[in-house]
């Protein structure tokens, strides 16, 4: 079977989500097709595909989860939204006064975000940014975005390059999902299988596709609290608080050590 090309997934989809959104968007529809609600397609190395509506990365605040409003309110100082996507988080930010930089590596998720009106944006892995000088006091991982620590053996070399940018006393506010209250037998055997080979039971191994493109696959870490808490052993950062109130949701605050 013919492998889809390798390209900018997320970027495509949320060009497209965005012009359906406004009805204007940066270019037309490709091919002139008509306007339909955008999905993103995730599929995982056993075989399962998930499809979602894009529409989530652009909802303003007023559609939001009560989580994401709670997880805004512990900002505080310089900003670095990683994983920024079309900047949802990052412009309402910036709407309330905050310093806010958006960090991330698909070239189209930050186009739109400009477009929406983010000022700072970084075009790059957290790993190259890590040397450059500017300091922060708040990191986001916000939208499941714990998952890209990944795993045990990248979780300390992701933490520490956060480690290499923060202020004294920064805090990193990372939402994750626990996977283990589920009793659906195909996942319950993707943890299973998972822990045979050695990994994490919400180890997952995905990749995305929209239309003809696809991501390479990587890992991606849904974890309980218990498994981040072991993670984050050895590294600069401890765990401070947990807001759990919507399970298997929750929202972690890290800071940094000394």
């Amino acid at each position: 079977m013919e492998q889809p090309p390798i390209g900018d997934v997320f970027g495509e989809m949320i060009r497209d989500a965005y012009a359906v959104h406004t009805g204007v968007g940066p270019r037309p529809l490709a091919g002139g097709r008509v306007p339909r609600p955008v999905i993103e397609v995730i599929e995982r190395d056993d075989g399962l595909i998930n499809g979602a509506p894009a529409d989530h990365y652009l909802a303003e605040p007023a559609d939001w989860q009560p989580h994401d409003h709670r997880a805004l309110r512990l900002c505080r100082g310089h900003v670095l939204d990683i994983g920024v996507g079309a900047g949802r988080t990052a412009v309402e930010l910036q709407k309330r006064g905050m310093a806010v930089t958006g960090l991330d590596t698909s070239p189209g998720a930050i186009e739109i975000a400009r477009r929406r009106g983010l000022r700072d944006t970084v075009l790059n892995t957290v790993d190259a940014y890590a040397s450059a000088s500017v300091r922060y006091d708040t990191f986001l991982l916000l939208g499941n975005n714990l998952g890209l620590l990944e795993g045990p053996e990248r979780a300390p070399v992701f933490l520490d390059a956060l480690a290499r940018l923060a202020n004294p006393g920064a805090r990193l506010i990372a939402q994750g999902t626990d996977p283990y209250g589920t009793t659906d037998p195909v996942h319950v055997s993707y943890h299973r299988r998972n822990r045979e080979r050695g990994r994490l039971g919400g180890q997952l191994r995905l990749r995305l596709r929209y239309r003809l493109l696809a991501t390479e696959w990587f890992d991606y870490l849904n974890c309980s609290v218990e498994e981040l808490e072991a993670l984050i052993q050895g590294t600069a950062w401890r765990l401070k608080a947990v807001d759990d109130g919507d399970r298997p949701y929750y929202t972690a605050v890290l800071e940094l050590a000394g």
